[in-house]
Parts: structure tokens; sequence; C-alpha cells
């Protein structure tokens, strides 16, 4: 647990104010993102709202030399998409936008995905179970608990459907950092790994595919694909866990009541 830091109760309520504020920037996107508009346009979009309105800083911007405030990842597109003026959305596309944010020094992430206008049900029915998979991870966040109990129950849903977890990729403390320690993986055997403490903040964010789970990148060094060019999605939150379970820090308005369920 060394290289794990526990939030305290005052930095805990500073990043859970990042998170709030990045609740904002989704709201917003609610009303921009549609048919005839490009994956850059939401870029710049973004950016001049967090730097804006917010007062914050979009945390993506300049990490790893990365030149954009946000991943924008359109069907086939696993991870990491680039934002571009080309990239125009269009009716039947499924898109995941995962963007960061800081302030106060206290970093928030999260991702949600988009419908553009109407999908097919394959694809629809692939991002309800990506998100179904998400909270059925959430669920198992509570002290004492085990990092394998979430990536056991995300790997679970998301199989049962007929559906494969990408493994190159993972959950991952925040705080201070984008990246810190533990590693949140989302495929796994219940009981085993890392225990759960108080006052750990960590993203879980499975990527689904619809077919197989292999992957590719694709030459410009950052944009993931699947190796059979079939739908892939995504979702995530940054969580928290407390004395009693778990606190989501990127909440949603519409997903207040999710808060309250129980996995089924």
């Amino acid at each position: 647990m060394n290289s794990i830091h526990l939030k305290t109760p005052v930095e805990l309520e500073i990043q859970r104010k990042a998170g709030q504020l990045l609740v904002q920037v989704f709201l917003m996107l609610d009303e921009l993102v549609k048919p005839g508009v490009s994956t850059m346009q939401i870029n710049d979009a973004v950016e001049a709202f967090i730097r804006g309105p917010l007062g914050a800083r979009p945390a993506s911007k300049g990490q790893y030399d990365y030149l954009y405030v946000l991943n924008s990842s359109i069907n086939e597109v696993v991870c990491h998409g680039i934002p571009k003026q080309t990239d125009i959305l269009k009716e039947g596309d499924i898109v995941n936008l995962d963007i960061t944010l800081e302030k106060d020094g206290f970093i928030a992430d999260s991702s949600k995905m988009y419908c553009i206008g109407k999908v097919s049900s394959f694809a629809q029915k692939l991002v309800d179970v990506t998100y179904k998979a998400l909270w059925q991870g959430i669920y198992q966040v509570k002290p004492g608990a085990r990092l394998g109990d979430i990536a056991a129950a995300v790997q679970q849903c998301a199989e049962q459907h007929g559906y494969s977890v990408v493994r190159e990729y993972c959950g991952h403390g925040i705080g201070r950092e984008m990246h810190e320690e533990p590693q949140i993986l989302h495929y796994g055997k219940a009981g085993t790994g890392l225990t759960l403490k108080p006052g750990m903040v960590f993203t879980i964010e499975p990527m689904i595919n619809q077919g197989d789970r292999r992957i590719k990148q694709k030459s410009d060094g950052w944009t993931v694909v699947t190796k059979d060019k079939k739908l892939s999605a995504q979702w995530e939150h940054t969580i928290a866990v407390t004395d009693t379970g778990f606190s989501v820090l990127t909440l949603r308005p519409e997903e207040q009541h999710l808060v309250l369920a129980t996995a089924v």
C-alpha cells in the first residue's frame, strides 16, 4: 500500500468538486453531440468550457505529449481516438468521449458513450451492456473487497452477453496525478488482488468488444481499434472507496438512482 496514496477527507472533497465540474462538461456535450458535428469541434468546445466558465484545466492536454483535451473513439475505435476536423459524426455512429479535468490540484476522469441519432439494435445493446458492466464493477467497491471482485463482475457481465473484454488497458488510481497506483483490471477472479481501503480513488473504465478482444494500434501512435473491425464501447467513472462502500465522484444527474441500486 506504500505506493497508493489514500486521500484525506479534505482531498476527497477537492477531488469530488473536480468530478462535479467534469459532470458539467458532459451536460454541455449532451446538447452539442449530434450528427454533422466533428470530433474537433467537440474537442474545442470542451477546452473552451473547461478553461472558461469552469475555471479549470483540461488534464489530458500535454499529458504524454497529447495535443487534445479528450479522446473521441468512434465505432470500432476502442480508445485513444484523436479528434479531427474530418471525423464528422453521422447517424448510426456510437462514440466514446473520454475527458479529464483538474481543479485545485486534483484530477477527475470520466467517459460517456453517445449514440448518434438512431443506432442499430446490436450497437445499442453493446453500449447498454458495457454500461451495466461498469456498474456491476462499481457495486463491488467497499472496504475489504478485492480488486479481483471488480474485475470478475465486469468480465462476467460482458461475457454472458457474448462480448469480450479488452485486456491491454485498465482503470487506474487517480489524484494529483492522472495515473496512480493501483491498476484496475476488468477481467480476473473474485477474491484475489489488492484489498480496498477507505481513501483509495481510482477509475473503472471497461472497454468491451462486440467480437474478438484482440486490438491493434494505428500508425498515428494513439488510436486503438478492434482487430476484427467490430464495434467497441467504453464507459468510465472515478470512484472513491468510503468507510461504508463507494462514492462516484463523477456521477451525472441521470445516474442518481443507480447509487441506490444493488447489483442484479
